[in-house]
């Protein structure tokens, strides 16, 4: 049951300078316009939105990226810098009896969020993506940050992001499990496999059912409090979610992204959740914001009976 006196902090993060593709800066509001703070008034939570973050746009910065022995990281300081900034407000504003929203902009503000979310206890944290994110600036073959935030956070990476909120790694393995994935790199796949992390790709939820696969995971994070949820819109098939910079064919299917935020839901658990990752602009009628303001629902207490 919810209580009704338990408040949700919405967090605004138009990131979009952990990736190339314009668009994804108004994903916070095309979440907003599908009706995010109505849905979970509807469920019984106080709303308090703390409207956006400032980020720069784009074209105010120019793309610089780390040294060459560093490799490739597009707008590192910027990125830094903002993901400082999100630490800071979060760490500030959220109290722990609170549950936390934070809108992207793209899967980069996790570095911020996480390192936040993970300052104030031990938490597990789901990363529901079709991506790892396990690149660092060396093995990057794009140079966008958005495909490093977990390697950083295991505390692979540049000492600017690494270093966000505390020095060093914000988690260990044991405390992170991933689902979804279906698109990695080469030397990502290695990393992954030798990462310790419970993985569970696209196969796994094809042979082992959504059911299982998230009853695990919940026994994976059994020895943590909470969980925090960073949740990518292309984890979903591009067929229920278009509009994302990054579509990977063969995603969750929209029962299935269902089942597991219903399962996740039954633990009690849940207390943050980054949303990122939507592009408007190539999407259908705000469909991707619809499919994630309905997955936020199923998260904290709509039910079918």
């Amino acid at each position: 049951m919810t209580p009704l006196s338990q408040t949700v902090q919405i967090f605004g993060i138009p990131m979009d300078l952990g990736q190339q593709r314009r668009g994804v800066d108004m994903g916070p509001s095309a979440l907003r316009y599908a009706g995010l703070q109505e849905e979970l008034t509807r469920l019984g939570y106080q709303v308090l939105d703390n409207g956006n973050l400032l980020v720069p746009q784009m074209e105010e910065v120019p793309p610089g990226h780390a040294a060459s022995d560093l490799g490739k990281a597009f707008y590192l300081p910027e990125v830094a810098y903002i993901c400082s900034q999100i630490y800071d407000q979060i760490t500030l504003l959220l109290q722990p009896h609170e549950i936390g929203l934070f809108l992207g902009g793209d899967h980069s503000m996790s570095i911020g969020t996480v390192a936040a979310v993970l300052s104030q206890e031990k938490v597990g944290v789901l990363w529901v993506d079709a991506h790892a994110d396990m690149n660092n600036p060396r093995t990057s073959p794009s140079g966008n940050i958005h495909g490093m935030s977990v390697a950083t956070l295991l505390g692979d990476g540049p000492t600017e992001l690494t270093d966000i909120g505390t020095k060093g790694p914000k988690m260990q393995p044991n405390q992170l499990a991933m689902i979804g994935i279906r698109n990695l790199d080469i030397e990502e796949r290695h990393k992954l496999k030798n990462s310790g992390a419970s993985v569970y790709t696209m196969r796994d939820v094809d042979e082992l059912g959504m059911s299982e696969v998230a009853h695990r995971i919940l026994d994976y994070f059994a020895p943590f409090d909470h969980i925090h949820i960073s949740l990518d819109l292309d984890s979903c098939d591009p067929s229920i979610a278009p509009g994302v910079g990054t579509p990977v064919n063969g995603g969750l299917s929209y029962r299935e992204a269902h089942l597991l935020m219903e399962t996740l839901a039954d633990s009690g658990k849940v207390r943050t959740v980054d949303i990122v990752e939507i592009n408007p602009i190539l999407d259908n009628r705000n469909s991707t914001a619809k499919i994630a303001v309905e997955l936020i629902g199923s998260l904290f207490g709509q039910r079918i009976i």
